[in-house]
């Protein structure tokens, strides 16, 4: 079997990352949980990432990214209401398929609040660097509109949070996004 790159192990640092950030935050995982998870030596990965802020800022870089292209291809070529839908309904999908992405949105606005009250400055700045990146590629599909976009983002941290508290998808708390959806379809049937 041959042996992982650096890079394809940093790759494996950053998955096993997501995970463990995920379930515990950053200040409830270890260094060593990740470790483990990736079979690797705490020791090693310190090579690949100077600190577990590091390894978290990395982690929560790739989260943004990955939300920001999979906005951009649901909206690929389409715009107004079709991006609207479009992305919504990409971004449901990836709630219900990958839980882990979720979870770790909600632990980086975690960690930047906590870090932003002990003055560490860092942990915010690189999170909504990322985060205006995401409200850019929801905006532009939407027509440059600031309330759709707003409207858009607010319904996402709904759901974050109803999903996070685990509110299954037949719960009551979810029938007040139902009348959106439907207005919308009526709105669109001939």
């Amino acid at each position: 079997m041959a042996r992982m790159s650096a890079e394809e192990r940093r790759e494996s640092v950053i998955r096993a990352a997501m995970a463990e950030f995920a379930r515990g935050g950053y200040y409830g995982t270890s260094t060593e949980a990740i470790a483990k998870r990736v079979g690797v030596s705490q020791p090693y990965l310190f090579r690949l990432f100077p600190g577990k802020k590091a390894i978290f800022l990395a982690t929560a870089e790739r989260c943004v990214e990955e939300t920001i292209r999979m906005f951009a291809e649901a909206a690929d070529g389409l715009e107004g209401e079709e991006a609207l839908l479009a992305m919504g309904a990409a971004y449901r999908n990836v709630v219900s398929e990958q839980p882990e992405r979720l979870m770790m949105q909600m632990q980086m606005y975690l960690a930047v609040a906590a870090a932003e009250q002990e003055g560490d400055h860092e942990f915010g700045e690189a999170v909504r660097v990322g985060w205006m990146r995401l409200w850019d590629t929801v905006h532009l599909p939407l027509g440059a509109d600031v309330g759709e976009t707003t409207n858009f983002m607010a319904y996402g941290m709904l759901i974050n949070c109803l999903v996070a508290m685990g509110f299954p998808p037949e719960h009551r708390v979810w029938a007040g996004m139902e009348p959106l959806e439907q207005e919308r379809d009526e709105e669109q049937a001939p």
